[in-house]
């Protein structure tokens, strides 16, 4: 089964933003201070997702352990904006899923030396003295899999969860094939 961890989406407001006004009209929920980064954080409850706001009205909402739950934190924050007059909803141009990091568990202990050279060097990278984990990196997909020797990985880089399935159902049945599992 694969599970997200960490759902990441991005957006834009057709407006800039004095960030420093904004901030003191969104109060507690809001935190900027220019000298350390340029942009705005907004965390609208203490557990939720954070919410980056730049000047030029992009956005970036991290932190969501689903997509569901970053379309409705993008909803809650559209409504933290328009109360106070700061947007319209008309101002919100686009906002879409940027990368989903899952997690999966592939079967027990690997060999990931064995399972590079199964997988094709060209498409591995393991170098257990830099990183514990195998890198692997289908040219048919566009995440990214990192699995360790424990039999657990982590997939990124997908915009969508079909695909991270994708890549965890492929690596199940190479490990079958190559008889690692």
């Amino acid at each position: 089964m694969v599970e997200i961890v960490n759902a990441v989406g991005s957006g834009s407001f057709d407006r800039e933003f004095d960030l420093s006004v904004v901030a003191e009209d969104l109060g507690s929920v809001a935190e900027f201070d220019e000298e350390k980064y340029p942009g705005m954080y907004v965390r609208l409850s203490e557990d939720s997702p954070l919410a980056t706001i730049n000047r030029t009205g992009k956005f970036i909402i991290t932190g969501a352990d689903s997509i569901d739950e970053l379309y409705d934190v993008k909803e809650s924050l559209l409504s933290v904006l328009v109360e106070p007059g700061i947007v319209f909803e008309k101002d919100l141009e686009w906002f879409r899923v940027q990368n989903l990091v899952c997690t999966t568990v592939l079967g027990g202990d690997l060999n990931l030396n064995a399972l590079a050279i199964g997988l094709g060097l060209e498409q591995t990278e393991y170098e257990p003295e830099q990183f514990p984990g195998l890198i692997y990196q289908n040219p048919g997909f566009e995440c990214v899999a990192l699995i360790f020797s424990t039999g657990k990985a982590v997939i990124t880089g997908s915009s969508d969860l079909e695909e991270a399935e994708a890549v965890a159902s492929f690596l199940e049945e190479e490990l079958s094939r190559l008889q690692l599992n």
